[in-house]
């Protein structure tokens, strides 16, 4: 049964299961794992993590699909191997989440149009998943890793939390309706707050002065982050550093620690 997609929601449904037991396999799951599906659909990924995790919970905002899905795995809901839940992801309250939110790992084909919202959620969720592997648009993929050697404000969000590697790519024409883009499975690994920690860097500060470096693309940082320090101060923080002429795009995660170090305003409270 194919249901009809609806345009609102960006659903695009996955209809090779060898795609889906791909995504399964390559994973890194067991039967020790709790895995959290996003926008599971008409079940075609479920099926394949049900296979090979302890529980699956699934969030799924479309009321027909939600009801579809109850039926489709009602044996498993009734073993408590499969967790259904009616919401939208980005409502989602993982305190009241009905399992242990401590360990638990993202699997997904999610909707294009709010893969950054969910990355944003998730990866600054106070009790993070353990990994993220997610059906993206090739192109948002390739920007993550920085593929073309540019960094970007969404790849070093990503980056700063975990390690992003493209697992493979996936055409068009195996979904339905068929997308104008290309898909790649992403997965996103180590995920945690560990570099803060280690390099007494006050989170939120951090990431004020990253947003404010990639503000305008084309201007220099020393003009970007003029709002947040005067001209000399800025520009011999960005000296100290050995970036004085350098654009946002061209930093690395380990070249932004050092610069927020450097501008001393960014102290571990």
């Amino acid at each position: 049964m194919i249901h009809k997609a609806k345009k609102s929601l960006g659903q695009n449904f996955l209809i090779n299961p060898k795609v889906a037991e791909r995504i399964a396999l390559d994973a890194d799951i067991s039967k020790k794992d709790i895995v959290l599906e996003i926008g599971p659909g008409t079940g075609y990924l479920t099926k394949y993590l049900l296979a090979r995790v302890k529980k699956v919970v699934a969030i799924e905002k479309d009321h027909e699909l939600f009801k579809f899905l109850q039926n489709k795995f009602s044996d498993q809901i009734k073993l408590g191997s499969f967790v259904l839940v009616h919401d939208n992801v980005l409502d989602f309250d993982m305190s009241k989440t009905p399992f242990d939110i401590n360990q638990y790992k993202i699997i997904a084909n999610i909707p294009y149009n709010i893969t950054g919202a969910i990355l944003k959620k998730f990866l600054s969720e106070k009790n993070k998943p353990e990994s993220m592997t997610l059906m993206i648009q090739k192109e948002v993929a390739e920007r993550i890793i920085a593929k073309d050697g540019k960094e970007s404000l969404l790849s070093i969000s990503v980056k700063t939390y975990g390690e992003p590697k493209i697992l493979f790519k996936v055409s068009r024409g195996n979904f339905y309706p068929s997308p104008n883009v290309d898909s790649a499975v992403i997965a996103i690994k180590n995920i945690s707050r560990k570099i803060f920690v280690e390099n007494e860097v006050n989170e939120e500060q951090f990431w004020g002065i990253v947003r404010a470096g990639f503000a305008h693309k084309r201007k220099k940082l020393s003009s970007n982050l003029k709002v947040l320090q005067n001209k000399s101060k800025m520009d011999g923080s960005l000296a100290s550093v050995h970036l004085g002429n350098s654009r946002a795009e061209e930093l690395k995660l380990a070249d932004w620690i050092n610069l927020v170090k450097s501008m001393d305003i960014n102290k571990k409270e």
